[in-house]
């Protein structure tokens, strides 16, 4: 009976104990103790503007900076989605309001995303997520797409550049003697009108394509090999053109037989540039260069608004066709 009474005494004491602390951890002074809630800050993410190669831009708008003030806020991104600030980050700042920023080290053909973040003392806020991909420029600062076509990667656009990647000067503006008789590299706008470049390229001789400085870095003209690899993968020559140019009469004259640009290719009749300097072709042809060849002539592939098929043919140095770069 005495060791029962003593026990009863400890529960009792252990209670008094625990109820001491318990009242000493959520009253002060006599008053509650309202545990602090910690509010995440408000904010969304603004969409993707300025997208080339190797940089973009976003930000974000913070509208409630929640249970305390913004001390940091920026931006995340990463290639895998739902990006978190153990992601990559820049920051812009403390503080309410609208922040951009410029995402930069990107690589060309990558699809990213984004999302603001902001943090106070107490926890972070995401804005919502937004992805994009990276596009191809080359050294003049023409935008490209791209498509990928089998295990191929090809540019959806013909090349427009008017230097070499290493920054070097392609010669232009040859009259039609000068065009004939230049064993150089060069480039002419289809009847020598600049407004052709932007929906058409430029066309370049085969010397041009003979240096290896013409594509984007990271890029090249195809070879005979990679070229014959593409229209393999088409259904060969009797129906690759078909599969390879852009559909309707926008671009190509009536017929433009067989064409249904399933490739995603989207080939353009930018005609060419003569021997004699002329121009022709225009609305019913397209050649791409290739790099087989030797000083004096070299491999290029045919396309025409009158048949489905292709060919490739061997031609003399002094040509002037269109280029399509290849991913390395």
């Amino acid at each position: 009976m005495k060791i029962k009474l003593l026990f009863s005494a400890f529960l009792i004491s252990l209670a008094t104990i625990i109820s001491c602390k318990k009242e000493s951890t959520t009253t002060k002074n006599n008053n509650p103790v309202i545990p602090k809630v910690k509010k995440a800050p408000v904010l969304t993410t603004s969409a993707i503007t300025s997208i080339i190669d190797t940089t973009a831009v976003s930000g974000g708008s913070i509208s409630d900076s929640g249970s305390s003030a913004i001390i940091e806020r920026g931006i995340c991104w990463n290639t895998t989605g739902h990006p978190t600030i153990f992601d990559k980050r820049t920051q812009s700042g403390t503080g309410m309001g609208n922040f951009t920023i410029t995402m930069t080290n990107l690589i060309s053909l990558k699809t990213y995303y984004v999302r603001a973040y902001a943090g106070n003392s107490d926890t972070v806020g995401y804005g919502n997520e937004v992805s994009f991909t990276t596009l191809v420029v080359d050294i003049d600062g023409n935008i490209y797409h791209a498509v990928t076509i089998g295990t191929q990667t090809w540019l959806v656009e013909n090349l427009k550049t008017s230097r070499y990647n290493d920054g070097g000067t392609i010669t232009t503006d040859l009259d039609s003697i000068s065009w004939g008789n230049t064993f150089f590299g060069a480039y002419a706008y289809y009847n020598n009108d600049p407004s052709t470049n932007a929906t058409y390229g430029k066309l370049y001789n085969w010397d041009a394509v003979y240096t290896g400085k013409l594509a984007p870095k990271g890029w090249h003209v195809p070879s005979f090999d990679e070229m014959t690899t593409l229209t393999d993968y088409l259904g060969g020559n009797f129906g690759s053109g078909g599969a390879m140019k852009e559909t309707g009469t926008l671009h190509w004259q009536t017929p433009n037989t067989g064409a249904t640009n399933v490739s995603g290719f989207t080939a353009l009749p930018g005609g060419e540039r003569d021997l004699d300097g002329s121009y022709s072709g225009f609305g019913t042809n397209n050649y791409y260069w290739t790099t087989r060849g030797l000083p004096g002539a070299g491999w290029a592939l045919s396309l025409d608004y009158s048949t489905a098929n292709t060919s490739l043919n061997y031609y003399y140095d002094n040509y002037g066709f269109s280029i399509r770069c290849l991913k390395n």
